[in-house]
């Protein structure tokens, strides 16, 4: 219970003595209180879930109704009003779960359309209850279409992901006319959204910051009158590469998935760059790393984006052994002077932990330096108390 008052919003059914009433019931609004029977807050209760309560409020008087979410969700659009008041980025993400203080609730912006996916049956269970203001509170930010995002399993981080695991998403249209793409702005650079068979809600937003990095990196090592061929693995629908491309690199962009390449191709076109004038390889990362480094073949920049290699702390061990594999395998393939972009988006291996994968023993390298380190950008906040929630880290190395 120490760590709920702290501000973690999540309550471990190993850590709670016993409920007062029977039955449990999903989605019950339950009161939180100590063992000295003060009660210090409210929350969800999921009773066929590890985690048993998703706090909402601390104190003796927190509540959960309608009103308090929709407080919650226009304090979280008022943060992000400021955050893209230039108008030059029309995607990201406007409520952000438990970093906004709204566990089980993700709401992402694609310019006027929303996608909203629910994690949970507690949270899916209250939900028609919590959103009820929802449409009024979004049409006037400026959305005409919210769409809902269901699936049997948490999205994959890459279609290399999702071709080995089986993913039935159905999408419901809460209000406005359906949409199946969208073209957007990132930093003023147009791509396109596929909204319908795109990961997670659509995109990978989390990325946006780094995807600008990679760009001024690329458009630095030209300026220097460094080699600025660009490897992109896991590439997706091509967010890295697309940049990498418009700063000047020569870009090979490899995912198992023909069907991404084919939205990333759409992307190059809209924002002025000849997709004849890259690569794109449909193939398996290590077994194509492998055969890359038998031909002798390099690249200034090489960046490592895959799915998530721990989905539990069960898996940590399998995923820390993979992330070493390929991480020695991305600087096989880079040539004497480039720049290593190594990506991790699995919660369940810290910041330190991934480090360990690119060390000199990791890598069977002792010539590379860590030059910057990110976590997740604005629009993606967390809570000083829930380190589960900065899941995202992105490692430069030359």
């Amino acid at each position: 219970m120490d760590s709920a008052r702290h501000g973690h919003p999540w309550l471990y059914r190993a850590s709670i003595d016993h409920f007062s009433s029977s039955p449990e019931r999903l989605g019950s609004i339950v009161r939180l209180v100590s063992e000295q029977g003060e009660p210090f807050g409210c929350g969800i209760l999921d009773p066929n879930s590890p985690i048993a309560v998703r706090v909402w409020g601390l104190g003796p008087d927190a509540r959960l109704d309608a009103d308090v979410f929709r407080t919650r969700v226009e304090r979280a659009l008022a943060v992000r009003k400021v955050l893209f008041s230039d108008g030059r980025t029309t995607a990201y993400r406007l409520l952000n779960g438990e970093g906004d203080r709204v566990p089980g609730f993700v709401l992402d912006r694609y310019d006027d359309v929303a996608v909203l996916k629910i994690d949970g049956d507690a949270a899916k269970a209250l939900a028609p209850t919590l959103t009820r203001d929802l449409e009024k509170v979004l049409r006037d930010a400026g959305i005409t279409t919210l769409l809902e995002r269901e699936s049997g399993r948490t999205a994959a981080r890459s279609d290399s992901d999702a071709s080995t695991k089986s993913e039935a998403k159905r999408i419901h249209v809460r209000f406005g006319p359906e949409r199946e793409k969208v073209q957007v702005l990132e930093h003023g650079v147009p791509w396109v959204v596929d909204l319908i068979r795109g990961q997670k809600t659509g995109a990978f937003l989390d990325q946006r910051e780094n995807r600008r990095r990679v760009g001024e990196l690329v458009a630095r090592r030209l300026h220097a009158g460094l080699g600025a061929r660009v490897l992109n693995l896991f590439s997706y629908t091509g967010g890295f590469s697309l940049r990498a491309a418009l700063a000047g690199g020569k870009v090979t962009s490899l995912d198992i998935a023909a069907q991404a390449h084919a939205t990333a191709q759409e992307s190059f076109k809209l924002a002025g760059v000849a997709p004849k004038d890259h690569e794109f390889v449909a193939a398996d990362a290590f077994a194509w790393l492998a055969d890359a480094k038998r031909k002798g073949r390099t690249w200034d920049v090489v960046i490592s984006d895959p799915p998530s290699f721990a989905p539990s702390e069960k898996a940590k061990p399998k995923a820390i052994s993979a992330y070493r594999a390929l991480h020695r395998a991305c600087v096989e393939v880079l040539a004497p002077g480039g720049h290593f972009v190594a990506a991790s988006c699995s919660s369940h291996v810290g910041a330190e932990e991934f480090l360990h994968t690119l060390d000199d023993a990791a890598l069977g390298h002792n010539d590379l330096r860590l030059c910057s380190f990110y976590g997740p950008p604005d629009d993606h906040p967390t809570l000083p108390s829930f380190p589960e929630g900065r899941y995202l880290k992105l490692a430069i190395l030359a």
